[in-house]
């Protein structure tokens, strides 16, 4: 028995377009009930889309996987063990020359009965780059983005990957049960939580800061799924800190934009759609080293100098007036539920 798994310089705008892009936030107020929620929801779907030939993959995603996404079923009496994983994103090309802030996550199991080890992840289906900036087309007019994440379960636990600059800690452990159980809400959270969000953005660093929107990335899925394993019954502990990555923008209060045909096809903002085409510009994969170097000070003129970034996020635009310190990666402690 199986259980399957899916796999610019600010703005520069007319009137007539100030006008419209100011009722934007108001109409997004409407449809809200008149207040925005901070943070702004995650949006779910009701099933995964297909994937755009355009979108390829330097690595293919899941590659050890089944192919169409089985995870075992386990025997009640089985006992299984969960393990926490972590490893630097940048290991497998840089070694620890990084240092241990940017990991990447994941979740062990080890059946008692079997003796089968397994892994668990959610991760880009075409690398981070992607997810984080799109590809600016000449052919279309609308960035586009290959932003899917998925989750990926296969046999084995890489025991030197996790361990040697990361973790790799029994945490607890599950009945049978409680596994085949996790495996439905994976399926169920893999097929509605389709795409990859980088970026958490936050009005200040400090505790009281409030948050604009949440992230969706490995560590979120880790979070989830252990929040999901303590509900359906599983006691989780960890005899070291559980620090996560997170990558912060700061901001005031966000404008709302609209989607890609309220931007790209509004003769009134094609200033604003100009903008954005123009940010991510500067973000565009295959550059040489002098494009990569005068892009970083582009880059730089229009996050710090203009404090401008333009968020794409459940398939809308949004403006953020950024603020110091502007970016900052952070490796902070997220107790186990």
């Amino acid at each position: 028995r199986v259980r399957r798994l899916p796999l610019s310089r600010g703005f520069n705008m007319t009137p007539a377009c100030w006008n419209l892009l100011l009722l934007l936030p108001v109409a997004a107020q409407v449809i809200n009930g008149g207040q925005q929620h901070w943070p702004v929801p995650y949006r779910r779907f009701d099933r995964r889309p297909p994937v755009d030939s355009y979108c390829e993959a330097v690595y293919p995603f899941c590659p050890t996987g089944d192919r169409d996404g089985r995870v075992p079923y386990m025997r009640d009496r089985d006992v299984i063990s969960v393990y926490r994983l972590q490893t630097p994103v940048w290991e497998f090309k840089y070694g620890d020359l990084l240092g241990k802030h940017i990991m990447h996550d994941a979740v062990g199991f080890s059946s008692a009965e079997s003796g089968a080890n397994y892994t668990m992840e959610w991760y880009e289906l075409f690398q981070l780059g992607n997810c984080t900036f799109p590809h600016v087309r000449p052919d279309v007019h609308a960035p586009f983005w290959c932003n899917q994440g998925a989750a990926c379960f296969f046999q084995g636990i890489d025991d030197l990957h996790w361990s040697q600059n990361g973790t790799l800690e029994k945490i607890g452990t599950l009945t049978g049960n409680q596994f085949n159980d996790m495996a439905q809400w994976v399926q169920d959270d893999n097929t509605t939580g389709i795409y990859y969000e980088t970026w958490t953005v936050r009005s200040e660093p400090g505790p009281n800061a409030t948050v604009w929107f949440e992230s969706y990335d490995c560590s979120q899925f880790v979070h989830r799924a252990f929040r999901k394993l303590t509900e359906l019954g599983a006691k989780l502990s960890s005899r070291s800190p559980t620090n996560y990555t997170k990558i912060y923008l700061y901001s005031g209060e966000p404008a709302f934009l609209g989607n890609d045909s309220a931007i790209f096809g509004q003769p009134a903002l094609k200033n604003v759609a100009e903008d954005i085409r123009k940010f991510y510009h500067a973000f565009r994969p295959h550059q040489s080293l002098v494009d990569f170097a005068l892009s970083l000070l582009e880059a730089y003129e229009k996050v710090v100098l203009d404090k401008s970034f333009y968020l794409y996020y459940n398939f809308e635009y949004w403006h953020l007036p950024m603020k110091p310190p502007y970016v900052r990666i952070t490796y902070e402690e997220v107790p186990l539920p």
